[in-house]
């Protein structure tokens, strides 16, 4: 084994080569960080992962009741250190894959046209709060932007003042999944909404996060994000399964694309020459990822499957057998 390399500054030095090429790796660093606690801890002395420490992990983390979808993501980053380690003749355990259960898929709640109707105008009822000033204000254009801009919410929630230009209606998303920029066009009616939005708050003092949490020099929690919606669905009579169930933010910006491509399938528009539009404006990586929701609108609105498959084929399988989730 080599003895100059330790699972500390083989931690660092994994985080920094990632880090280099472009992944934020923040939640990785918080798993590979409690898992080196752990080991000092349990298995002091330890340099590398073995099938003892690894195990002992996995059944600690299963004790404490953590999800199978994000025991498969730690499990993947503890990986990712072993084969770091081993690629440097340092010996490591690789935990096998199929040794952890496959977490239920999540299926995508698509609205209902008279959902968003009701759950907007729950979000336009909210009233002030001396604990959060700005909250009236903000939840009422905080939804609609990540629905109309099919968003991810903590790209909503991390706009600052200048990422939001009322003037030419463009926003400025920063630092996205995978590291990517891009700038999203709103329509007119958000724009409007926008803009009246941006004059109520202008003059306060500190102003930075667009969308502010208890002060304006910060930004909304996804948590707070989470228990306004809860309380929005809730009002709205939209119900919810439960934690893991849904309907969760994340399905806006699902049913932003779906009624995106429903519309183009309803004007007989070209959706092969349109996908890759829609690919830059979610911001993903790859046509894939997009693709995605041509499956997920033929599961929701089964009238136009027909001219689904023609495009994807003479099968659309359904999205809960395990078609690709768009993120």
């Amino acid at each position: 084994m080599n003895s100059e390399i330790t699972m500390d500054s083989a931690i660092m030095a994994l985080v920094t080569e990632k880090r280099a090429v472009g992944y934020k790796y923040v939640a990785e660093e918080r798993v590979l960080i409690r898992f080196q606690e752990f080991c000092h801890a349990e298995f002091p002395g330890l340099d590398a992962p073995n099938r003892a420490s690894v195990e002992a992990w996995v059944a600690a983390a299963r004790q404490r009741g953590v999800k199978p979808s994000t025991l498969q993501n730690m499990a993947a980053t503890l990986r990712e250190l072993a084969r770091f380690l081993g690629r440097r003749g340092v010996e490591a355990y690789v935990l096998p894959a199929g040794t952890l259960p496959r977490p239920t898929r999540y299926v995508a709640h698509i609205y209902t046209d008279q959902e968003l109707a009701s759950l907007f105008a729950q979000t336009d009822r909210c009233h002030y709060h001396s604990l959060v000033p700005f909250r009236h204000l903000v939840m009422p254009v905080l939804f609609r932007t990540i629905y109309a801009c099919g968003l991810r919410a903590s790209e909503a929630r991390l706009l600052r003042v200048d990422d939001v230009d009322v003037n030419t209606g463009v926003l400025q998303i920063r630092d996205a999944k995978g590291g990517k920029d891009r700038q999203v066009p709103v329509s007119a009616p958000l724009l409007e909404r926008l803009a009246v939005y941006h004059a109520a708050l202008a003059g306060q003092p500190g102003w930075e996060w667009f969308f502010p949490g208890a002060t304006p020099d910060v930004p909304l929690t996804l948590g707070n994000v989470d228990k306004n919606f809860r309380r929005f669905l809730w009002q709205a009579r939209i119900a919810h399964g439960g934690r893991g169930h849904g309907p969760r933010v994340h399905d806006l910006r699902h049913t932003m694309a779906v009624n995106n491509v429903r519309r183009w399938f309803e004007r007989g528009e070209s959706v092969n020459a349109l996908l890759p539009i829609l690919q830059t404006y979610l911001g993903h990586s790859s046509i894939g990822d997009t693709a995605y929701y041509l499956h997920l609108t033929a599961e929701s609105y089964p009238h136009i499957t027909a001219q689904v498959q023609l495009i994807v084929g003479d099968v659309v399988p359904p999205v809960t057998q395990g078609s690709r989730h768009g993120d």
